[in-house]
Order: structure tokens, then C-alpha cells, then sequence
């Protein structure tokens, strides 16, 4: 489905992204990557509907002759609704030739996120004015070994119910002001039925190969 937006706004974000510099080999600069902008041009050309129309008249004189008309066109990967729950996965391996191999690059990745930057300027289920989406860390799932074989261990945190998180689950509601702490609680590292308190350095320097946070309301 294509939606027609104001070409205006069509690729503002609810925060500058030049105010970013994210650091290479951060969480910051993959979603970064990620949302960057593309142009699509030559053998990428989007087929414009428009366009086809206007040089060929009808739709159903198309079909028939098989002719349309592609364009130039810019796209962008950025998030319209922000989930309670942000579930991000590292891709963790690389094709050489025929081969895959483990990537074993440490990525950094904060306490506290800010999502911002990557949201559509029309964001769902932002309160009007907000130009902050914050998410608190809470698990991380890590991988150990190579592409062959290994080990999955994880580390959660133990912490208070949210209320307001479970509101806005249930009944999509928007938040009005947010946190920006992340919440309390203490961290345990779990590895089959070995269970271990770890200080939150311990956390943020594992291999993360999947990272949950939770909205901060």
C-alpha cells in the first residue's frame, strides 16, 4: 500500500538525526544505518502509478499494453508506531563466499535509549509536543561459541511492575510524560540453572545478540 504524505514532512523525524554522530560500533549507529535515507535510482527505480497514468492515461488501458512509468524516488525506514516493548536483534554473522562466519564485535548499547530520532514526525501514540521516545533496558539474550555451535545465556532485570506500562498494552494509551532514568532494579545473569547478580557494567559490555527494552512513561 502506498500512502501519499506531505513532502514537507514526509521524512522528518520527531528529533534531528544531525544531531545524532551516533559512534561507530554503537546501537545508535545501526539504527542509524538502518533509517538511513536511499535513493532509488536506475535499475532501483520505483514504478510510479501517477506517472503511468499521466503518460498512458487509465488504468485499464495498462493493464492491457503492459507499459508503465518508473521513477526516481527517495526512501526511508522510520517507526510510525512506538511499541511498549523495543526488541532489537544483532545480526551476528557475516557471508564470505560460500561461508558464514560468527560476528564477534562488541556493540555498545545504553541503559536508556532514545528512539526519537528514528520516528516518523507523525509518531502514534506520542503526546503531541514530546520530542523524546525513552526505553529502558531490561534483557539481554548473549551468544557464545561460533556458527557451528555455542552456548545462549541471558541477563534480565529484576524490577517493579509498571502499571502505566501494562495500560498502555492493553489500551494503547499514550504516554504524557516520560522517565528519563532507567528503571531500578537488579540485574542477574542466567546461564541453564546457574543464576548470578551482576552489576550493570557486566550487562553493557556482553555481546548482546538480543536486546528488550521497555517504554519509559
Amino acid at each position: 500500500e502506498v500512502s501519499t504524505e506531505d513532502p514537507e514532512t514526509a521524512f522528518f523525524t520527531l528529533a534531528k538525526r544531525e544531531d545524532l554522530n551516533p559512534e561507530e560500533g554503537s546501537i545508535h549507529h545501526c539504527l542509524y544505518q538502518f533509517t538511513r535515507n536511499e535513493k532509488l535510482t536506475e535499475t532501483n527505480k520505483l514504478l510510479c502509478d501517477v506517472c503511468t497514468q499521466r503518460h498512458y492515461g487509465p488504468k485499464k488501458n495498462i493493464k492491457s499494453e503492459k507499459k508503465y512509468v518508473y521513477t526516481n524516488a527517495k526512501k526511508q525506514m522510520l517507526i510510525s508506531l512506538a511499541p511498549p516493548i523495543l526488541t532489537l536483534h544483532l545480526k551476528r554473522f557475516q557471508q564470505a563466499g560460500f561461508n558464514l562466519r560468527k560476528v564477534n564485535r562488541h556493540i555498545k548499547f545504553p541503559e536508556v535509549i532514545d528512539l526519537a530520532p528514528f520516528c516518523t514526525v507523525k509518531c502514534k501514540n506520542v503526546a503531541e509536543g514530546n520530542t523524546k521516545v525513552l526505553y529502558s533496558l531490561y534483557g539481554v539474550v548473549e551468544h557464545s561459541g561460533t556458527m557451528r555451535s555455542g552456548h545462549y545465556t541471558a541477563y534480565a532485570k529484576m524490577r517493579s511492575m509498571n502499571n502505566r506500562l501494562s495500560d498502555l498494552v492493553l489500551r494503547g494509551q499514550s504516554p504524557q510524560a516520560l522517565e528519563t532514568e532507567p528503571v531500578k532494579g537488579q540485574w542477574f545473569h542466567i546461564s541453564d540453572t546457574h543464576v548470578q547478580a551482576v552489576s550493570a557494567s557486566k550487562v553493557l559490555s556482553s555481546q548482546a545478540y538480543l536486546l528488550f527494552y521497555e517504554r519509559l512513561l
